[in-house]
């Protein structure tokens, strides 16, 4: 069961609908493929076999289990760079650690969502706590990809925290679905998350047989990706399923629908809903980089090789003057992280240059 949730929806703000809001068409779904990442967790890679163009201004999702791990089980990922884009990581249940090679980073769990900015270039690892992977327990989430427009690409890299609890919650008219705004704006209410690149980004819980009729930005495109249930999406309600995407076009609403019988042990319909202004540039990606030209990528691979990225441990500011001397790495390669297969790998990202023109 997602970790935020509430006792009685009837108190909550409620969604004004509009008469003659004409409802966007669905223009394809798309079924995830499943995989494994970093150490051998296992995902969902929502946006396979979606064109970047119609995720503009996304680049990668990835759903995080669901599952249940047995003591010793849980995973992360090693350490990695990045550059050129924002990662948000949403921890629907379970918990979550980061570093970066700022000395920044924190843990997250039930509900929470940190955001990093790349920018310019950083390290980082995520990992479950000991405790968890001592006791295992459930674990279940989304990491996220943002572009960054070439004007902030070269951003200082920066971390924020979003907790559950500053989530803003919202329901329908007839309290037939949570709605749960981690960024942006839905009809005058806003999240808590800032953002680089204007985008919204919801979690929403819609009961058997109700009906969720979202008020959306003209000019955002529009996503949902069902990660539980079982329901329909848009006016000629096409059948959704758990691990599957919509795009939809243009229009001034998003329509869910959650079928009348949903199965035990997923009794609602959950969907990750997600839109954002194009960015309408070149775009070029590789593993962890996402620039605007094949010579940027290739040079964040060669300033990573050189160190530039950033070095582990971080020097934090409790460290600033330690007692004892610090065993520093200066560059994360070799035998110290893994070749440069293992790097591009990390996110389950493409080994091979990923290119698309003005949009």
């Amino acid at each position: 069961m997602p970790a935020v949730t509430v006792s009685d929806v009837t108190v909550l703000p409620r969604i004004s609908t509009t008469a003659g809001a004409q409802p966007r068409r669905v223009k394809s779904i798309t079924t995830a493929p499943q995989g494994f990442e970093g150490e051998g967790f296992p995902v969902r890679r929502a946006f396979a076999g979606v064109d970047l163009a119609e995720l503009d201004p996304f680049i990668h999702l990835d759903q995080m289990g669901e599952v249940e791990y047995a003591p010793g089980e849980p995973k992360g990922t090693p350490w990695h760079p990045h550059r050129g884009f924002e990662t948000v990581t949403y921890i629907i249940d379970g918990i979550f650690d980061h570093q970066d090679s700022n000395g920044g980073g924190g843990r997250i769990a039930d509900g929470d969502t940190q955001w990093m900015t790349a920018g310019g270039g950083i390290l980082h690892i995520e990992t479950p706590p000991e405790s968890l992977v001592m006791s295992g327990g459930l674990f279940h989430g989304f990491q996220l990809w943002v572009n960054l427009p070439a004007a902030k690409k070269w951003s200082p890299p920066a971390y924020q925290d979003v907790r559950a609890k500053d989530v803003a919650l919202l329901t329908t008219s007839d309290g037939g679905a949570l709605i749960r705004i981690i960024a942006g704006e839905v009809d005058g209410h806003v999240g808590p998350g800032s953002t680089q690149t204007p985008i919204t980004l919801i979690h929403a819980t819609v009961a058997p047989g109700a009906e969720l009729r979202l008020p959306w930005r003209r000019d955002y495109n529009a996503l949902v990706y069902s990660m539980a249930g079982h329901g329909s999406v848009g006016a000629q309600s096409q059948p959704i399923h758990m691990g599957q995407l919509a795009v939809f076009g243009d229009g001034d609403e998003i329509v869910i629908k959650a079928a009348e019988q949903q199965e035990s042990r997923s009794p609602n319909l959950e969907v990750f809903i997600l839109g954002g202004a194009p960015i309408k540039e070149p775009v070029a990606w590789m593993g962890p980089f996402v620039m605007n030209t094949k010579r940027e990528v290739l040079q964040a691979f060669e300033d990573f090789q050189k160190g530039l990225l950033g070095s582990i441990p971080a020097l934090y500011k409790e460290d600033a003057k330690p007692k004892a001397p610090l065993h520093r790495t200066d560059k994360l390669q070799g035998d110290s992280a893994g070749d440069s297969a293992a790097v591009l790998d990390v996110h389950g990202a493409p080994t091979d240059m990923q290119e698309s023109g003005d949009r």
